[in-house]
């Protein structure tokens, strides 16, 4: 199930804010609730000091408070800012309380006994249905009298408790607003950001096949865009430079197999036209012989080329000899060699032992001298040269043929090239030097075609070496 981009970045964004929003809050609640309770310490230890001074002042040990004297009615309006006063003995008998106070306020025994100890305790309670601070003050500082005697000073925290829940209240509901607005706002901004993005992808669905040269345009001058519509521009570039290889390939391709097809299927219908003798029958079938295997190469051929651009080209490498790789397939074509009259030399030099594909090599090989042949003129010359160095294996076939055509050297190398008037059309299949390219490609190495200075064509190819074991040191050979 496909997830809106725009939808994400917007609760990512309001969960961000959530989370930022609720710990400001905590951290402004904990904060004010310390500073209530600090201002309310400092203001109920202040009380007791003044009561338990005015509480001991009596030399004869008579205690008393000071207080307002209200009447019942204001000291209920009021009672949440009355501090509330009681004196305790050690053995928790209640000696004094404030006038307003109807029952005496909660006590701890624990924390009674550490005050008639001499020490200061703070507790919490709940008096009367309200929580109140408690402060536990010896006064057994203010003379002998009053040694075993404990001023307890109770302050009401309903009006701190109100405060802090409702700054807690506001606090959340600013929480709810903000990540509401930042969730909306989010989606705004995500929005306006991605119509762009759709805008772009609107032109790039508006071309089909019959439209590849068309170019996206929107943003185009956007710096934040332009890298994206660049690199879709390119893409559409190389998609139609493949889709227009790819249908001339085609195209090409169903005309080198038609053409065998269609010599095999007129001779073979005037053959069957009427009855003829047994050695027009033979004449019929080498000729259709002849196109078979025509047909069967330029059949193994495109598997090849099809292989290799799916990289599904297997090189299957051994340690070869590459010379003599090229002496076997210079023996082969020793009969077109004779009938052309060439000569065709073979040299090698250095190291030229390699770990490569020996089926692959033997068709670079077969390819490239059985083109330099077929271009070079009567009682011509083909040189083939091998050629060992550390870490690469160079054969280079030269021929004394009219050369490539100008400035076309880089494009003899595509699958069905047909030069020009510059060199006579033959009998090829326009497949030998993408398949020497091809197969230079899946072993590592390069190819290089170009016209030499005194005439004629060179194609090199160099092989890196792979672990090749060492062998003899070169030879010569020729034909």
């Amino acid at each position: 199930m496909s997830r809106s981009f725009r939808t994400q970045l917007a609760w990512r964004a309001a969960l961000v804010m959530a989370g930022a929003l609720l710990s400001i809050s905590a951290a402004s609640v904990l904060t004010l609730r310390a500073l209530l309770d600090r201002r309310l310490d400092a203001s109920v230890l202040n009380v007791a000091s003044i009561q338990a001074a005015s509480v001991t002042d009596e030399p004869s040990g008579a205690m008393h408070f000071h207080e307002w004297e209200l009447t019942p009615e204001e000291a209920v309006s009021v009672r949440d800012l009355i501090q509330y006063a009681q004196v305790w003995r050690a053995d928790g008998e209640s000696l004094l309380r404030s006038q307003y106070m109807t029952s005496d306020l909660p006590l701890e025994r624990p924390a009674l006994d550490r005050a008639a100890g001499g020490d200061i305790v703070w507790t919490r309670a709940v008096f009367e249905g309200i929580p109140v601070r408690l402060l536990y003050y010896p006064l057994d500082r203010f003379g002998m009298a009053h040694e075993r005697h404990v001023l307890q000073v109770a302050a009401p925290l309903t009006n701190r408790d109100q405060l802090v829940v409702r700054v807690s209240l506001f606090l959340m509901a600013l929480t709810i607003v903000g990540v509401g607005a930042t969730y909306a706002g989010s989606g705004w901004l995500a929005g306006r950001a991605m119509r762009p993005v759709h805008e772009v992808i609107d032109q790039a669905e508006e071309i089909r096949a019959g439209s590849l040269d068309r170019r996206i345009h929107a943003y185009a001058d956007t710096r934040e865009y332009r890298r994206l519509v660049d690199v879709l521009n390119t893409m559409l570039g190389r998609i139609q430079s493949g889709f227009e290889t790819q249908r001339t390939f085609t195209a090409d391709a169903s005309h080198e197999l038609r053409s065998p097809l269609t010599v095999m299927r007129g001779e073979l219908e005037v053959a069957l036209r009427r009855d003829r003798d047994p050695d027009e029958y033979r004449r019929v079938l080498a000729s259709t012989l002849e196109e078979v295997v025509r047909l069967g190469r330029v059949t193994e051929d495109l598997l090849i080329l099809a292989r290799s651009d799916s990289g599904s080209l297997r090189v299957r490498s051994e340690p070869i000899d590459v010379a003599g790789i090229v002496e076997s397939v210079v023996e082969r074509l020793r009969r077109q060699v004779a009938a052309k009259d060439i000569v065709v030399e073979a040299t090698s030099t250095g190291d030229v032992v390699a770990e490569l594909d020996p089926v692959l090599l033997g068709q670079v090989v077969w390819n490239l001298v059985q083109n330099a042949i077929e271009f070079a003129p009567r009682r011509g010359r083909v040189r083939v040269a091998t050629e060992g160095t550390a870490s690469t294996v160079t054969l280079r076939v030269e021929d004394n043929g009219p050369g490539f055509p100008p400035k076309q050297a880089d494009r003899v190398f595509d699958r069905f090239f047909r030069a020009d008037a510059a060199r006579p059309q033959t009998g090829g299949t326009g497949l030998g030097l993408s398949i020497v390219k091809a197969v230079a490609d899946a072993h590592g190495g390069t190819v290089q075609a170009e016209n030499r200075a005194e005439g004629g064509a060179r194609v090199t190819v160099v092989f890196p070496r792979v672990g090749a074991t060492p062998g003899p040191g070169g030879g010569t050979a020729s034909a």
